[in-house]
């Protein structure tokens, strides 16, 4: 099996689900033969945007680079994923217009479930004032859900398998794989 080369961008509040489906729908990719790269945005702060803070300026900083390699990826005919926050629809047309086969997967999810998930205590710390979580996305600062995504996974409506199986069928749908 074949793949166009292209971006999935996923977007949506900490806790939502986006690594979790983009690791279990890559999985599925490998094992019929195709070749993607996951990009975490935790992971990439840590080296690539290590010099930045979360204030959304700073947040949106760290977004363009992500769409920058994605569309270098993509360039290379490699499939990747890109599970990042993306609050703002400045930062996700900014990917949009760079990245050609972009498509948009909004993880949606209520605010309490994914406070309910947060196993690393973040919602926790930004309602407590904690320093550092000062601009923690859905407390201090805004998320602004997509309007306009080519696809929406509602993560707190069904298992994560199901959400896998509706992606990877939008995924076959839009001929991405042949």
């Amino acid at each position: 099996m074949n793949v166009k080369s292209g971006t999935i961008w996923f977007s949506g509040l900490h806790g939502s689900g986006k690594t979790t489906i983009a690791k279990a729908i890559s999985e599925k990719l490998r094992f019929n033969g195709i070749k993607v790269v996951v990009l975490d945005g935790d992971e990439l702060r840590k080296g690539l945007s290590a010099d930045l803070n979360y204030s959304l300026e700073e947040r949106n900083k760290h977004l363009k680079r992500v769409a920058n390699i994605c569309k270098i990826i993509s360039e290379n005919d490699v499939l990747n994923i890109a599970c990042v926050a993306s609050p703002t629809e400045k930062s996700r047309t900014y990917a949009k217009g760079i990245i050609s086969n972009f498509f948009e997967v909004y993880i949606k999810c209520p605010l309490q479930v994914c406070e309910q998930r947060d196993v690393k205590g973040h919602y926790k710390r930004a309602r407590a004032g904690e320093a550092g979580f000062e601009n923690f996305l859905g407390i201090n600062l805004t998320f602004e859900e997509p309007k306009s995504a080519d696809f929406v996974l509602e993560t707190d409506k069904e298992p994560v398998n199901n959400s896998v199986e509706k992606l990877f069928n939008k995924i076959l749908e839009k001929n991405w794989l042949k």
